[in-house]
């Protein structure tokens, strides 16, 4: 069933001040983001540290949205069918319409726009199609490695696009909070890279995914008895926990979408590489489906 929820947010530095907007009527504020609801759609802009980004999100027919976000001129375009898991995704130079790649300028942009977003929107299926659907593809654009094609057909079905985790995020029959030393670890974190394929021990990791405990690094692993906040840089089968492992997303945001192919995006980019790194550039592309159209886990 269709949420049907019209929503009219402001949020800018407490130095802005003005009114909220509601329907077409959004202005770019000094810092923040201005984003408003209509029958037409989603539509709004974002202003941070001197850069400019406006999107929109609209339902063209019933259960097609087309998506367009617009930033340091480069414009983003998605068309997106979750009912039969389908989704064209697209990026051009908005000057002369050239194929273009995403910079690490870029990424960081995003990355503060899906974070507002996430503070502004409703949390998972509480939020209307149109917003949902521009939440998740700025979340895969703010990740977007450099060397993978922006121009990109996604095709997405349970239990051949993705494989739903949702029992592994759970510990001590919690979705969220603390394990308390009762652990539901995922034995298949994996990944391919320089080192090795899948079945090297040092490209494996045991996971408690979920939203449980957060730290300043990538994640909580297991050294000696001891749980230190950081990246276990090919370890053999470390046991690792935090930051939402295995989520569909750049962080802890607005849907709770746990995956096998996120997990093992995860389990490449937390272990010894970076978010951009080409080694984990397939398992990125794996789990674009996923975050596009994978159901919430609560």
């Amino acid at each position: 069933m269709r949420t049907k929820l019209w929503w009219a947010v402001v949020l800018v530095a407490c130095a802005c001040g003005g009114a909220v907007k509601t329907g077409d009527d959004v202005p770019l504020k000094q810092e923040g983001l201005s984003l408003a609801a209509s029958p037409r759609g989603s539509r709004g802009s974002f202003a941070h540290q001197g850069e400019k980004v406006t999107f929109s999100s609209r339902q063209v027919e019933p259960g097609v949205f087309r998506l367009e976000v617009r930033l340091r001129g480069l414009t983003l375009t998605g068309l997106m069918e979750p009912a039969s898991g389908v989704s064209t995704l697209d990026g051009f130079a908005e000057a002369n319409g050239a194929d273009a790649q995403m910079g690490a300028a870029d990424r960081a942009l995003l990355t503060a726009l899906y974070r507002e977003l996430n503070a502004a929107l409703p949390a998972g299926d509480a939020a209307a199609p149109e917003a949902m659907y521009l939440r998740r593809a700025v979340s895969v654009w703010s990740q977007y490695p450099d060397t993978v094609a922006l121009r990109r057909a996604v095709m997405g079905e349970k239990g051949r696009g993705y494989t739903m985790l949702c029992s592994y995020a759970r510990c001590n029959g919690r979705n969220t909070g603390s394990c308390g030393g009762v652990y539901n670890w995922y034995a298949h974190a994996a990944h391919d890279c320089d080192r090795g394929g899948f079945d090297w021990p040092g490209n494996q990791q045991l996971a408690q995914l979920g939203d449980h405990y957060s730290c300043n690094g990538d994640e909580f692993f297991l050294a000696g008895g001891t749980w230190l906040c950081g990246s276990p840089d090919h370890w053999h089968r470390p046991k690792v926990v935090g930051n939402c492992f295995g989520r569909c997303g750049s962080d802890c945001g607005g849907d709770t979408q746990y995956t096998v192919d996120a997990t093992h995006h995860d389990s490449c980019v937390r272990n010894g590489h970076i978010l951009v790194s080409g080694w984990c550039n397939d398992q990125f592309v794996a789990a674009v489906d996923d975050e596009l159209f994978a159901p919430n886990c609560y």
